[in-house]
This record gives structure tokens, C-alpha cells and sequence, in this order.
């Protein structure tokens, strides 16, 4: 309809009888203090603003570009779990793998035995009411070719920004990341050649889809680390609201490990970014060598400001007059 699109959630499953401790102690690594610190409030009843539970308008949100991206350019964003402590997934092809791949499990890994360790090795931190952290990969296949800009508006910049966006992140990598300060400047360049039906390619991807901030065609590479969840079952020390020294232990439902829970909303932000950059591409690309520039200047409705329509019956152009619209859409 080109109305915005509005999406209202109802939280039906909510106990706030289980943060009873927590409204009055702060847990420690959690943005419960820095919240009061900034703010002098918070939300007590799990979280608000810092809560993974308002990252659901992002999915949402994410799901509509997934389909735009997908509609004009093939584009397919899929995340995985890459890494659980120290599990680390091994035998996933970025070239094949699917998203069936990826929900055959809890742990949300397309590899089946990397999986298991996975689930194994959150347990062992689970029944000791501790928490732990990992990685999620995301790729892109089928990204167009110029997204991004120079300095300030680097797609890699602008993808590091919406990924340490989202709750519990600490780090963000593309392509090689880290590991490419190991390597030499003969050993990490991508070398290019010239492939018969699609053009220039890269023999190998340590870039990660993006060189110089502008996306190349390949397939996008990303990993984003999240930290253990901060609510544990153990006890710890920490200070209250009046400034004393107490010691907490939390109750209720808190996730022993937020990465796999975290695999839509990554998939979601990369959509949002990659549709922002698509749509300045064609404003920047699609402004000069025009012929026609009337709709940039007039407007979408030719019946206001041409005159081959203005004063029309309607069977100029095949435009409907007001007459008819106006019966057209009559409540009668």
C-alpha cells in the first residue's frame, strides 16, 4: 500500500516475579548499572532496551529486506553458530550449505558433529548455572557489485556498526579478520581473472566480499562474537542501588548461551544494511543521464503537472479521472 509497515508483538510469557533480586543489585558485566549511570532508570522486568527481546522488530524488519534483496539481485543471507567456547565448527561449505543445514539442530551449526559438541559443551556450563559465549558467521552470496563508499560509509563499516548493534556482541571480523595479520601482502591479496559468464573473480576471499569498502561480488564473509550471558545461577558479588556490597544469584530463565537465539537477528541487520546501501546505490547511480527527469522533479502523479493529462477524462494515458476514482472507491 506504501504505508509503513507496523508490527506489534504481545510478550505472553513474561514473569517478572523472577527479577525480584535483580531490581535492586546489579548484575555484573549486564548494562544494568551504566543504564542508572546514564539514565538515573531502568527497566527491571527483563531488561528492556538491553533485552535480546527487542531485537524481534529487527527480524521482522530483516525478514521484508531478505525478500527485496532476494526480488532484484538473487541475494541470499545465511548465518550459522561457527563457534560454541572452545567447539568450533569444522566441514561447512559457504558455497553449498543451506539454511535447512542450519536449523537441523538447536545449535543452529549445518555440521552435525560440531553440533553435538556444541549442545555437549553449553550442558556442561548449564547444570553449573555459569553461561558461555561463541561466534556467528554470516555470509552473503549473490551480493551486488558497488555497494558501499569511500571513508565514512564503508560497507564493512556500516556492517561492524549493525552488528555490535545487537546485544551481547564484543567483536566483528571480515574475511581474514585477525588471523590476516599473520599473513604477508603476497600471501592475503586476492588475486582477480577473468571467469567466461560472470567476469572479473577473485581466486581466493580473504577480503571477505568487500574491498575498500565497497562490496566485489563475492560471497561476504563475516564472524561477530558474543560474550557468556551476564544472568547466571551462580552466585556472584556485586553492589546495589544504595551502594552496598552484596552478593546475587539470579532466578528464572536466562539463556546458558545466547549465540544460537542470535543467528536470525545477525541474518536480519546484514538485510537492513545491505538494502540501505542497495537503495543509495541507485539514487547515486540512477540520478545523471536521465532523459526524462520530470517524475525527480513533478512528482508521481503526472495528472497534477502535465498537460497532457491535467483536465483529462481519463482515457489519456491510461490515468483514471477523479470522477471515476472517486466512484471507484466510494464506500457506496
Amino acid at each position: 500500500m506504501g504505508t509503513p509497515i507496523a508490527v506489534l508483538v504481545r510478550n505472553k510469557d513474561h514473569r517478572s516475579q523472577d527479577y525480584g533480586e535483580i531490581a535492586v543489585a546489579y548484575r555484573p558485566s549486564h548494562a544494568d548499572a551504566t543504564y542508572d549511570m546514564k539514565y538515573g532508570v531502568r527497566a527491571i522486568a527483563g531488561g528492556g532496551r538491553s533485552s535480546a527481546r527487542e531485537t524481534i522488530g529487527r527480524v521482522a524488519a530483516g525478514a521484508i529486506a531478505k525478500k527485496i534483496l532476494a526480488q532484484i539481485a538473487g541475494t541470499e543471507i545465511l548465518a550459522y553458530v561457527s563457534q560454541v567456547k572452545d567447539v568450533t565448527a569444522s566441514g561447512v561449505d559457504h558455497a553449498t550449505f543451506t539454511m535447512e543445514d542450519v536449523e537441523g539442530n538447536i545449535a543452529r551449526c549445518p555440521d552435525q558433529a560440531s553440533a553435538d559438541a556444541m549442545i555437549e559443551a553449553i550442558d556442561k556450563v548449564r547444570v553449573k548455572g555459569d553461561s558461555c559465549g561463541g561466534v556467528v558467521t554470516c555470509i552473503v552470496r549473490g551480493c551486488p557489485r558497488g555497494l558501499g563508499a569511500p571513508v565514512f560509509d564503508k560497507l564493512e563499516a556500516d556492517l561492524a556498526k549493525a552488528m555490535l548493534s545487537l546485544p551481547a556482541t564484543k567483536g566483528f571480523e571480515v574475511g581474514s579478520g585477525f588471523d590476516g595479520v599473520n599473513t604477508t601482502g603476497s600471501e592475503h591479496n586476492d588475486e582477480f581473472y577473468m571467469d567466461p559468464k560472470t567476469g572479473i573473480r577473485t581466486r581466493t576471499n580473504r577480503s571477505g566480499g568487500i574491498q575498500g569498502g565497497i562490496s566485489n561480488g563475492e560471497i561476504i564473509e563475516l564472524k561477530i562474537a558474543f560474550k557468556p550471558t551476564s544472568t547466571i545461577t551462580q552466585p556472584q558479588n556485586t553492589v546495589n542501588r544504595d551502594g552496598v556490597d552484596v552478593e546475587l544469584k539470579a532466578k528464572g530463565r536466562h539463556d546458558p548461551c545466547v549465540v544460537p537465539r542470535a543467528v536470525p537477528m545477525v541474518e536480519s541487520m546484514v538485510a537492513l544494511v545491505l538494502v540501505d546501501h542497495l537503495m543509495m546505490q541507485y539514487a547515486q547511480c540512477n540520478l545523471l543521464g536521465r532523459e526524462d527527469y520530470s517524475d525527480l522533479v513533478q512528482g508521481q502523479m503526472p495528472t497534477l503537472y502535465d498537460p497532457a493529462f491535467i483536465g483529462g477524462d481519463g482515457s489519456s494515458g491510461g490515468e483514471m479521472s477523479t470522477k471515476d476514482m472517486s466512484a471507484a472507491f466510494s464506500e457506496d
